[in-house]
């Protein structure tokens, strides 16, 4: 940083220092959770010698506190790859079933709306296609804040809900699926380039919820990246320039994924790697009849308080498969 030549390139400059900054932190966590303990220690010491129940009762509050620094330390240490301080890009898709699993996908969607706001995360939604009785078609949201992605991407996957279906008049039980994709949102400095004549770029007016300009103006945006068949849409901004903008950011996104992506599958074509792609391979799911039970299919943790987990209390399950070392 003191070279002369540091600030010549000023996004190359940034990275830098944001790496710093993000292994400054591990060390100040450490460095406070070394201290925590020590001063447990100590005063678990002082217990042995002089026991009171109300020395007891401080005691354990203190090993509650002191086991929370260790597991956000332990998080610090698990979220370490390249992408996860960024933001997070989330979409999701109903599987067949019409109505039920339309209703499913708007469920899932809520849920991660109230995790964003239990993590003090922001969300901004980019398109929101509403279903034809219930639910949602599908959904494209962003999540911004400190390791959004990182959290965020042990949910890519298929959920699996297991309920009676309000939309059932003889109350059967139904099997449903939606799929939940999550990319980060790359930086401006990400190195990829984008043709403009690869770019069909078509302009329609807005539905749905989202305020007084929709339907008033054709502010809404579809991109279509020609050579990979991308396709962006973006009606969440009054503008149509701001919508054109957001766009662009999610399709360089996409573009970037899918080149990690191939060259991710050719790794796994030397090295002999088979992966299933099956629907019904699904990451985890939610049971609300005849009895109630969340399972994680990747870490096998599961808790039987479906609504908690639905309400947005997705740290456990998530921490579960941190733990695993997902990428």
């Amino acid at each position: 940083m003191l070279a002369p030549d540091f600030w010549q390139d000023r996004q190359i400059a940034q990275r830098h220092i944001d790496r710093l900054n993000s292994q400054k932190e591990i060390v100040s966590t450490h460095e406070r959770v070394v201290l925590k303990i020590h001063q447990f220690l100590d005063e678990l010491e002082l217990l042995n010698e002089e026991y009171s129940a109300e020395m007891h009762t401080l005691m354990d509050h203190e090993y509650r506190q002191v086991m929370h620094e260790i597991e956000e330390f332990e998080l610090l240490i698990l979220l370490h790859h390249e992408f996860d301080r960024l933001n997070a890009i989330v979409e999701i898709h109903p599987g067949a079933g019409g109505t039920e699993s339309q209703d499913w996908a708007d469920m899932l969607y809520r849920m991660y709306v109230r995790y964003a706001d239990l993590k003090s995360f922001k969300v901004e939604t980019v398109d929101y296609q509403v279903g034809e009785e219930a639910g949602l078609k599908s959904v494209m949201f962003v999540v911004r804040g400190s390791y959004a992605y990182g959290y965020l991407k042990a949910e890519k996957g298929v959920h699996r809900l297991v309920r009676i279906s309000p939309f059932d008049a003889s109350g059967r039980r139904h099997t449903s699926f939606a799929s939940v994709d999550v990319i980060p949102e790359f930086t401006a400095d990400t190195d990829l380039s984008i043709n403009d004549a690869d770019l069909r770029i078509d302009t329609y007016r807005a539905g749905g919820a989202g305020g007084q300009h929709i339907n008033k103006t054709d502010s809404a945006v579809r991109i279509t990246h020609l050579p990979s068949g991308i396709v962006v849409t973006s009606q969440s901004q009054r503008s149509q320039i701001q919508n054109r903008e957001q766009a662009m950011v999610v399709l360089k996104a996409k573009l970037y994924q899918k080149k990690m992506e191939e060259k991710q599958m050719e790794l796994d074509r030397i090295r002999g790697v088979q992966k299933s792609i099956e629907w019904g391979s699904q990451i985890r799911s939610y049971v609300f009849q005849p009895y109630t039970l969340v399972k994680d299919h990747r870490s096998n943790y599961e808790t039987g308080d479906v609504q908690r987990v639905i309400n947005g209390d997705l740290d456990s399950l998530i921490y579960a498969v941190l733990k695993m070392g997902v990428e």
